[in-house]
C-alpha cells in the first residue's frame, strides 16, 4: 500500500493541537493552585501531593491499554474518551475542592474527593495523546511525519507555559481558587464539541506505538514525541500488519537487568527521583519563602511565576540547546544532572522569589536536558528490533517516579528543609558519578 502523500488540513492540525494543549495547561495551572488551596482546607502538605499519585499510577498502567484500543476502535473515540475523562475529572475536582472551602464538607474529605476524581483523569485521559500522535502518523507522508508530529506534540510543553501564566487570572470573583477548574472544564468541552463536529471519523490502518506521554501534570511529559526517525519505524501498510507480533519478541524479552541498559535505567530512576521531589516540594516552599502561609490566595501568583520559568527552561534545553549544541546521550545527561546539583542549591538558599525562581530554572534546564539524554541513551543502547521493549521500560521509570516521590519529597521538606534539598543533590551526584564511570563517551558529533 502507498503511503499517503497528502498533509493534514491546518483546521484539523490546530484541532489536534488544541486536544492536547488543554489538558496540559489545566494540569499545570491546577498544580499552580493546589498549595494555596490544601492551606485554606487545613490539609497536610504531604496529603495534598499524595491526592495525585492514584491518578499517576493509574496513568501509567492504563496509556499503553489505550493505545492498543485505539487501533480496533479509532483514534477520534479515544481523543473524545479522553477529553471527557479530563473534562468529568476537573468538574469533579473543582466542585469538591469548593466544597470544602465554603465549609459544607471537612478539609479532608474534599482531599479525598478530590483524589477519587482525579483518578478518573488517570484513567481516561490517558486515551487521548498516543490516539493524537497514532491519527497524524496515519495521515501524513514520510517526509512530513515527524515535522507534524513535533508540531501537535509542542502542545504540552506550550500548555505547561500556560497553565501556570493562566491560573492567576482565573481567581475569579465567587468562585476563587477553584476558577482554573471551572475554566479548564469549559474549555475541554468546547474543543470535545469541535472534535464531534469537525474531525472526520477514521479507520485505523496504523499502529498506535508511538512514544506513551507521561501524565501532563508530571515533567515526565515529553514534549517530543518523537526522535528524527519520528513514526517511520512505527509505520504499519495493513491490518494484518496489526497483528503481527512486536519485531522485539523475535529476540526475547528485554530485561531491565540487561547490561546494556544498566547504567542508564539507573540514571532515569534516580534522576527522575530528584526531579518529581522538586516538583512536589516547589509550591510549598514559594508559600513559606514569602510568609504567604496566612494568605494563601495571594500565592497562585508568584507559584504560577516559578513554575512557568521552568516549564520555558525546559523547552529551551530541548528545542535549543540539545539540536544546537548536538549533545550526545551521556553529555547530555551529565550537564543536566550537574545544572540540577547547581540549581537546587540556588533554591535552597534562596529567600525571595527571584532566586527561587532563577533556582527552578537551572533545574529545569537540567532536566531538560537529562531526560533526552537517558530516553536516548537506552534507546541507542538496544537493537532496532528491541526499540518498542526499551520504549516501555523507559515509560515505566518516567512514570514511576511520580507515584509515590513527590509525597516523600514534601514529608522530608516538612521535617527539614535541606532533607528534601540533600536528597537531591544526592541522587544527582550518583547520576553524574555513573556517567562519569559507568557509561561510555559519546561518539563525535
Amino acid at each position: 500500500m502507498d503511503e499517503p502523500d497528502v498533509q493534514l488540513p491546518r483546521s484539523r492540525m490546530a484541532l489536534l493541537f488544541m486536544v492536547m494543549l488543554v489538558t496540559a495547561a489545566g494540569n499545570t495551572a491546577m498544580q499552580s493552585v493546589m498549595p494555596s488551596i490544601g492551606t485554606h482546607l487545613h490539609i497536610a502538605d504531604v496529603w495534598v501531593s499524595l491526592a495525585y499519585s492514584w491518578s499517576a499510577l493509574l496513568w501509567m498502567l492504563l496509556a499503553p491499554f489505550w493505545a492498543r484500543r485505539s487501533d480496533r476502535r479509532g483514534r477520534k473515540a479515544m481523543m473524545a474518551l479522553g477529553l471527557v475523562g479530563f473534562a468529568v475529572s476537573f468538574a469533579l475536582c473543582g466542585a469538591a475542592l469548593y466544597a470544602g472551602l465554603n465549609g459544607t464538607i471537612s478539609g479532608l474529605t474534599a482531599i479525598l474527593l478530590f483524589a477519587a476524581a482525579r483518578s478518573l483523569y488517570g484513567g481516561f485521559g490517558s486515551a487521548a495523546p498516543p490516539a493524537v500522535q497514532a491519527y497524524v502518523a496515519s495521515r501524513t507522508s514520510r517526509a512530513e511525519r515527524t515535522q507534524a508530529l513535533s508540531m501537535v506534540s509542542s502542545s504540552f510543553g506550550l500548555g505547561t507555559v500556560l497553565g501556570p501564566a493562566l491560573a492567576p487570572l482565573l481567581i475569579l470573583p465567587g468562585i476563587g481558587l477553584i476558577g482554573p477548574f471551572a475554566a479548564f472544564t469549559m474549555a475541554a468541552l468546547v474543543v470535545l464539541v469541535l472534535l464531534r463536529l469537525r474531525l472526520p471519523d477514521d479507520d485505523p490502518r496504523f499502529a498506535g506505538r508511538g512514544q506513551i506521554l507521561g501524565e501532563p501534570f508530571s515533567a515526565s511529559s515529553n514534549p517530543r514525541m518523537v526522535e528524527a526517525r519520528g513514526g517511520d519505524e512505527e509505520h504499519v501498510t495493513s491490518d494484518r500488519a496489526l497483528d503481527a507480533p512486536p519485531a522485539g519478541s523475535l529476540t526475547g524479552r528485554l530485561r531491565w537487568s540487561d547490561p546494556r541498559l544498566r547504567a542508564w535505567l539507573a540514571a532515569g530512576t534516580l534522576g527522575g527521583q530528584a526531579q518529581s521531589i522538586l516538583l512536589g516540594v516547589v509550591g510549598f516552599l514559594v508559600l513559606d519563602r514569602l510568609d504567604l502561609r496566612h494568605q494563601p490566595d495571594a500565592a497562585a501568583g508568584p507559584i504560577g511565576l516559578v513554575l512557568m520559568s521552568g516549564a520555558v527552561a525546559t523547552l529551551l534545553a530541548q528545542w535549543g540547546l540539545i539540536p544546537l549544541m548536538r549533545l550526545g546521550p551521556r553529555t547530555s545527561t551529565l550537564w543536566g544532572m550537574g545544572l540540577v546539583a547547581l540549581g537546587t542549591l540556588g533554591m535552597g538558599a534562596g529567600k525571595d522569589l527571584h532566586a527561587i525562581a532563577t533556582g527552578f530554572a537551572v533545574c529545569s534546564l537540567g532536566f531538560g536536558l537529562f531526560r533526552p539524554g537517558f530516553t536516548s541513551g537506552a534507546s541507542l543502547a538496544v537493537t532496532p528490533a528491541e526499540q518498542g521493549q526499551s520504549a516501555g521500560i523507559v515509560a515505566a521509570v518516567n512514570g514511576s517516579a511520580y507515584i509515590i516521590s513527590p509525597a516523600i519529597g514534601v514529608w522530608l521538606y516538612n521535617h527539614s528543609n535541606w532533607l528534601a534539598w540533600g536528597a537531591v543533590e544526592l541522587f544527582s551526584l550518583v547520576v553524574i558519578l555513573i556517567c562519569i564511570f559507568g557509561m561510555r563517551r559519546d561518539p563525535p558529533a
